[in-house]
């Protein structure tokens, strides 16, 4: 799997396969409606607190936005360590800013 780092992807491994998280404004559009936010400012502010299923919810947003489709319950159910999985979400947020 080749990763565009021009585009802000980041590599994360899932049950022994590596996918592609891609913070896309598609994704970040999705983000505030998950996140029932009004503004960006106001999506940072949500997010600066998050629990394990809203984690697994931006994850899920995140690999859409790299071109892979996951479900909930499939992420829920893999090999995810958190601390790895919120790692990588912070790290697609900052290749972004």
């Amino acid at each position: 799997m080749i990763i565009n780092q021009k585009r802000g992807e980041v590599a994360i491994e899932i049950n022994g396969k590596a996918q592609k998280l891609c913070l896309t404004l598609g994704a970040l559009a999705e983000l505030e409606t998950a996140f029932s936010a009004q503004s960006l400012q106001d999506l940072g502010q949500k997010m600066g607190n998050l629990g394990a299923q809203e984690i697994l919810i931006v994850l899920m947003i995140l690999l859409k936005g790299g071109g892979e489709l996951f479900e909930l319950e499939t992420l829920k159910n893999s090999d995810l360590n958190p601390k790895i999985a919120a790692q990588k979400i912070a790290e697609c947020f900052e290749k972004c800013t």
